[in-house]
């Protein structure tokens, strides 16, 4: 088979696999639901998340690619996903097969423009890590490139041969899935999954230059060159090229590793708490951030400790092909909502998504706030393991109480925002897998403390913004009130209720829906009962009660299409 068929091929297996599921969700969780049959729904759901889970596992081995991106990040959804996906997804961390050293050789060879002998003195021929773009080796420099890095013993990371090809097809056939998404109200009326594709897209060839890796790489290590929690591999930039990346060999503990971690003498449940740590002044501090921090890109390095000041291990990050960056007003949003989070400020936590732009301004968040201040009433606090404790049914409960409501609302997911819910997915994920008993609260409370004692700063200047606006409104108050009394006396004051109307509105349509159901009922046994003794009026009927059954089973289906 040609190259090219091998790509259509491609195509087509990620397109109909992708239907397929889309399908099966709309039948399942959309279809049958609307009618009564959830039961039937829920009694099947874990079988069919496991054949899911099993069969995108084949699909991403089997393609590699950007698929198995995608596992990746699905696995390390501990905190969302039900354990049955992430545990037969987690192998995609480490199962991608290696590409033979043969072609490496070759393409190692052609980036470097030398022999390989020549470019090191030894390269181990047994890949140290297959990842899903590219291959890892071990290497030594020669003397003479050792002695004018100040490198020796490096890890080369090498591109899989076609991988441009590759990527291009997984993206054609996710801007495919996502034009399918965007035809889907309940998904088009929150998220524009084209702009996200694309989001998805820059970021996936960015991964694919080793050059742009290697410039990320020096600036999140002068990002963290003062503080010891971290550490980053040197580049050895004569040996480095867009398809061919020389590090610093830096290998060490994998930070989910729990048995080698407690060998050494580290707590795991202290390393799920740096880390969130790290993770977080990343992403409200320095606004540059590890975009793809999965156990595979994250060691943890043994230090010997001279002195109580030394800590005694820290993080080293590898893989910076995926960064991502948080401009200061989306930085600001942020920490507003880390903020509200840690204080259980219903309220605050919405008007801090409203700041970063998830939650479009023409929002009505009175239910959304009230279903906020519930969450944190009941589950706020509560660790991983405590939530597992909690009873399903309770859970079920409010999930569908808490969906009703976020269902009314304008969402969208701005700019950047993708790489971020992914980047704290994978945390949670990573230190919910290092400790069961990890409270994200425990992590979030110290730090979001640390913020309020800096905004305090700001109090002076807050405190007179507020007088002079509260002026300014008061200025304003006697003008107002006299419109406010012509509009009542016009009547022209109208009160917008949009739960009540909302509830109103459906009931409307069932109340029209049952008709057309007895309309129909009693056509068809009109229909029969005529059949046998005047069978032209009663094929007439038969066929006129088409008409209230359609009515009947179709209008909640294109009233939620309508978004009514």
């Amino acid at each position: 088979m040609t190259d090219d068929a091998l790509m259509r091929t491609r195509y087509r297996r990620i397109t109909r696999f992708a239907a397929r599921y889309l399908v099966q969700a709309w039948w399942f969780e959309l279809f049958l639901p609307r009618f009564g049959l959830g039961w039937i729904s829920a009694r099947g759901r874990t079988r069919r998340l496991l054949r899911l889970a099993q069969r995108f596992h084949v699909l991403a081995v089997d393609l590699g690619g950007l698929m198995i991106k995608v596992g990746q990040f699905m696995s390390s959804r501990l905190d969302v996903l039900p354990p049955i996906i992430t545990k037969e997804l987690e192998g995609l961390q480490d199962e991608v097969p290696p590409v033979p050293f043969a072609q490496m050789r070759e393409r190692l060879e052609h980036e470097l423009e030398m022999p390989l002998t020549r470019a090191f003195s030894f390269v181990d021929e047994r890949p140290l890590a297959a990842a899903s773009l590219g291959q890892a080796h071990r290497a030594t420099l020669t003397d003479a490139m050792a002695q004018e890095s100040g490198l020796r013993d490096v890890v080369v990371k090498i591109q899989r041969p076609g991988i441009d090809r590759i990527v291009d097809v997984d993206l054609r056939a996710l801007r495919k899935v996502g034009r399918w998404l965007s035809k889907v109200s309940l998904v088009s009326d929150r998220v524009d999954m084209p702009a996200l594709v694309e989001e998805f897209a820059v970021t996936s060839l960015e991964e694919i230059d080793y050059v742009h890796e290697a410039a990320n790489s020096e600036r999140f290590a002068a990002d963290f060159g003062d503080d010891a929690r971290v550490a980053v591999p040197a580049v050895a930039w004569e040996r480095t090229t867009r398809r061919v990346l020389t590090l610093e060999d830096v290998s060490a503990i994998k930070i989910t590793d729990v048995d080698a971690l407690r060998a050494a003498g580290i707590d795991p449940s202290e390393v799920a708490a740096r880390f969130a740590a790290v993770m977080f002044d990343q992403l409200f501090e320095d606004g540059f951030f590890h975009a793809d921090p999965h156990p595979g890109n994250v060691f943890v390095t043994p230090l010997p400790t001279p002195d109580a000041d030394t800590p005694a291990w820290r993080f080293t990050f590898i893989d910076f092909g995926m960064m991502g960056e948080v401009p200061p007003g989306l930085r600001r949003g942020l920490r507003r909502v880390l903020i509200a989070a840690a204080s259980r400020d219903g309220k605050g936590l919405v008007d801090g998504i409203r700041d970063i732009g998830v939650l479009l301004p023409s929002a009505d968040t009175v239910q959304l706030e009230r279903a906020m201040t519930q969450l944190f009433s009941r589950f706020g606090g509560m660790g991983f393991a405590e939530l597992q404790e909690v009873d399903p049914r309770e859970f079920r409960a409010f999930a569908v109480e808490f969906g009703d409501v976020v269902r009314t609302l304008p969402f969208q997911l701005p700019e950047n925002f993708l790489l971020i819910v992914r980047a704290m997915s994978l945390t949670s994920g990573m230190c919910s897998a290092l400790d069961a008993s990890f409270n994200i609260w425990d992590a979030v409370e110290p730090y979001a403390q640390r913020l309020i004692r800096e905004e305090s700063g700001n109090t002076a200047q807050a405190l007179a913004r507020e007088v002079g606006a509260v002026a300014a409104v008061t200025a304003r108050l006697p003008r107002r009130l006299d419109n406010l009394v012509s509009r009542f006396e016009e009547g022209a004051v109208s009160v917008q209720t949009p739960r009540i109307e909302r509830r109103l509105r459906d009931l409307e349509r069932m109340i029209r829906r049952v008709v057309s159901a007895v309309l129909f009922a009693g056509l068809l046994i009109g229909g029969i009962l005529l059949q046998p003794d005047q069978g032209f009026w009663g094929t007439v009927l038969l066929i006129a009660s088409v008409a209230p059954l359609s009515h009947a089973l179709l209008a909640g289906i294109i009233a939620r299409r309508n978004g009514a």
